[in-house]
């Protein structure tokens, strides 16, 4: 099962000062709702990824309140298929009957939200 790219989706409470601080590590926008037509901000809503080297991480404000660990594979369908044959349970399911972008969330045994999201 490949995962594909790994990074983390951190909430923001504005996001300005983080990606300012990101940058002064080094991090560059390279997506974002400013840039994503497909998926623009919203009115009380905003996102940017950010990467360094082979680092990625997502920030988001007004989206979600806890951290999330996310891969970004090529068919999250057929990596559903599979974790619900292993028996894992799944909080968000990607509809089977389309095909393109698509996301499904699930927990580990800790309660930390693991989000497979197909761009």
């Amino acid at each position: 099962m490949e995962l594909g790219q790994f990074s983390i989706s951190l909430p923001v409470k504005k996001m300005e000062s983080s990606i300012g601080f990101y940058q002064k590590l080094g991090f560059e926008i390279i997506d974002g709702g400013h840039m994503n037509e497909g998926f623009p901000d919203g009115e009380n809503t905003s996102w940017r990824i950010l990467k360094s080297s082979s680092v990625v991480i997502g920030l988001f404000q007004g989206m979600f309140e806890e951290s999330i660990l996310t891969f970004n594979p090529k068919d999250v369908r057929s990596i559903q298929k599979e974790l619900k044959a292993r028996g894992i349970n799944l909080i968000k399911e990607a509809d089977e009957k389309t095909d393109g972008p698509e996301h499904i969330i699930l927990t580990d045994p800790d309660g930390n939200q693991i989000m497979i999201d197909q761009h």
